[in-house]
Formats: structure tokens, sequence, C-alpha cells
């Protein structure tokens, strides 16, 4: 079990693979962002994004998919996220695209009002098959302490 007073500031990790497909990417479209260039090929084209490409929060639902695929390989005390301090779409996503994630822990603190929990933050990148970053993302992560009583 992966406690707080286990993370450590500058760990790294490299995980995932997500295979973007035009189905999906018109199907969460449809439900979720149903802007026309999310859903046609000939609305795609004729704005900056040349053709059909996924939602900016369709590309945050596929990364989410893989960070909790890579938290099944570990087992983490962990207690939720209280939210993500930024968030920004770098690149275009689009069919035919392969995700993949990295992440870098980046700052942890015990809470001075609940001992038994801590939280960490985490700089999230999502990177395509050339390598090109497609969302860059800064997320809080909220884990149980092993000790409440201990130091930070």
């Amino acid at each position: 079990m992966l406690y707080y007073e286990d993370i450590e500031v500058g760990a790294k990790q490299s995980y995932g693979r997500y295979d973007v497909t035009r189905e999906e990417v018109m199907e969460f479209a449809a439900k979720y962002d149903p802007q026309p260039f999310h859903l046609s090929d000939e609305a795609a084209a004729a704005t900056h994004f040349g053709r059909l490409s996924a939602s900016g929060w369709h590309t945050c639902a596929m990364t989410m998919a893989m960070l909790v695929e890579n938290m099944k390989t570990q087992t983490q005390a962990g207690l939720g996220s209280p939210g993500i301090d930024d968030l920004r779409w770098k690149k275009p996503v689009y069919p035919g695209d392969t995700l993949r994630v990295e992440s870098e822990v980046i700052e942890k603190r015990r809470s001075a009002s609940r001992r038994e929990m801590g939280l960490f933050k985490s700089r999230t990148k999502t990177l395509n098959q050339n390598d090109e970053v497609v969302l860059e993302m800064v997320s809080n992560g909220l884990i149980r302490t092993r000790d409440p009583a201990g130091e930070d």
C-alpha cells in the first residue's frame, strides 16, 4: 500500500496506451461536446483543426482512463482529488492517434487540519505517438498518511 510518506517529489512515471478511434470521438462529442468540428469532417476541414478532432474533454477522459488503469498496478491509500490547478490542451487529438501519459510529482504537503491525510501535486502530460504533448495539467491528489502524528 502506497501512503503519503511513500510519495517522493521528483518521482516520474510513464504509462498507458490509448488508441483513439473515430467512432469514440464522434460518440463522445455527440453526447458531451456537440460542436461541428467534433462531429463532421466537412465542418472540421473549415477550421484550424483541418479534420475531425477529439474534444478536449474527451482527451481529459482518455487521460483519466490511463491514470486509473495505472493506479491499479499499485495499491494506493488514495482519497480522491480536490481538483486541477492548471489544464491546457496543447495540440489536437485525432482519430488514429495513440496516446500515453507521463507524470511527475512536483509537490507534497501534509494537511495542517487533518493530519491523517496529505496532498500531492503532479504535472501530467498526455502525449501522442509522435511524442507531442497534447494535454498538460497540474492535478492534486489526496492520500492517507501512514502515521497521522508523523513529521512532514
